[in-house]
């Protein structure tokens, strides 16, 4: 009686273990990676030109620095905050996005200038609302979409409005022009529209538009069209790319297999452009090889696995498309940065997520990254409500284990005697 008395203590004691930090430890792990190898890497191709430019060898290094923890910190908080909550803020910042896309239009700067358009809020080339668009697309699709999966095969209540959603703050982007930008906002709408059951016809209607958008892009702006002519080109006749990519190519052969070692690079003081930013990955190949870029690959890849088991367990719809927006969005940007400095596509200004320097794209990949930490926290206190096993690689982050530890192989303490 005694015994049992115990076990039912034991139980009991169990069942009260808080679950207030649970969080998807995988994927936590390979952000933390990510981070420490980009600092490393992007020091490694950044020191350089820091040098020449700012007297410091390690201006750009802080600089990115300064962001990541800035990025942490709002990770760690939008990791705790209920992710419920952001329905009720999503449509004033998808609003206020708007209204800074128009602005970044319209700016004032634009007249007189040599390019006839800007894409940033301050003179100094910060502050991306195209990267917020992104988010903000993803969040307040997620609200839209989720209130209304019931109408979502109907043209004129779902996929239309839906469209709207997407195509606004596509427009915008495109017009700044920042073709890449705007297409990958339209392909994560089309897709998180996908995945709450749109009809199917209605969403090829999308990907119709979005081959509008790219050919409009090739006869409407000549930056764009050269990059596909340079691109087809290079597709034809390695030697006839572009100047960046024939110079990435050069850092990848160099590189070989195992690469010539982090920081012996030679491509990022020989021409190789935007090596710390949309040429990072070329000076990843170079340095670390073969075997490096496949391990930065491969980690990107666990991010989209993590995002769908994510996906898998959220607890409702709207949880549901919102990992998926997040997982996509940021696997895509590395898909895209990665392919185009392999020339597989014409090439685009994508940043490589947690490496390349930038502080929009850093505070909006990690401000994303702890909404789906949240996500997986919070379906592990469904999970715990109604009594079912705490998931697979979800640990409580407290660090108190209330008195039960892990017992060691032949330990009695792990035995009901």
């Amino acid at each position: 009686m005694g015994e049992s008395a115990g076990i039912i203590a034991k139980k009991s004691k169990r069942a009260r273990v808080s679950t207030q930090l649970l969080f998807d430890v995988p994927l936590l792990v390979i952000v933390i990676v990510l981070l420490v190898y980009g600092l490393l890497m992007l020091y490694s191709a950044s020191w350089s030109y820091s040098l020449q430019y700012f007297d410091s060898g390690t201006y750009i290094l802080l600089r990115q620095m300064r962001w990541v923890f800035a990025g942490l910190f709002a990770m760690g908080i939008l990791s705790l905050v209920d992710y419920h909550y952001l329905q009720y803020l999503s449509l004033w910042f998808m609003l206020i996005i708007l209204a800074v896309l128009l602005f970044v239009l319209v700016d004032v700067r634009n007249i007189g200038s040599t390019t006839g358009y800007t894409r940033t809020v301050t003179d100094g080339g910060s502050g991306q609302p195209s990267e917020f668009a992104k988010v903000a697309v993803i969040l307040y699709l997620a609200t839209f979409l989720s209130s209304r999966r019931e109408n979502l095969n109907s043209l004129s209540k779902g996929t239309f409005p839906a469209m709207i959603v997407i195509g606004a703050p596509t427009l915008l982007v495109f017009l700044q022009p920042d073709i890449s930008a705007a297409l990958t906002i339209a392909v994560i709408g089309g897709v998180m529209l996908f995945i709450s059951g749109g009809n199917m016809k209605h969403i090829g209607v999308i990907l119709f538009l979005l081959i509008i958008f790219a050919v409009g892009g090739y006869f409407f702006f000549d930056k764009v069209g050269t990059r596909i002519e340079e691109y087809l080109a290079g597709l034809l006749n390695p030697t006839g790319a572009s100047y960046h990519i024939r110079r990435a190519y050069n850092a990848i052969i160099n590189g070989g297999i195992f690469g010539v070692g982090i920081g012996k690079g030679k491509a990022k003081l020989t021409g190789l452009p935007f090596a710390w930013t949309d040429s990072i990955f070329a000076v990843i190949l170079e340095e670390t090889g073969l075997v490096g870029g496949i391990f930065v690959i491969g980690l990107y890849t666990c991010i989209l696995w993590r995002g769908y088991e994510i996906f898998k367990k959220a607890p409702d719809i709207y949880g549901k498309t919102l990992a998926a927006g997040i997982t996509m969005w940021i696997f895509m940007e590395a898909a895209l940065n990665i392919c185009v400095i392999l020339n597989i596509m014409p090439f685009a200004g994508n940043a490589l997520p947690l490496i390349s320097l930038g502080g929009s794209s850093m505070l909006c990949t990690m401000a994303c990254l702890g909404i789906l930490l949240n996500i997986s926290r919070v379906s592990a206190v469904e999970n715990a409500k109604k009594g079912r096993n705490e998931p697979d690689a979800i640990i409580n982050m407290r660090g108190r284990d209330w008195g039960w530890r892990v017992s060691r192989p032949g330990s009695s303490s792990g035995r009901i005697e």
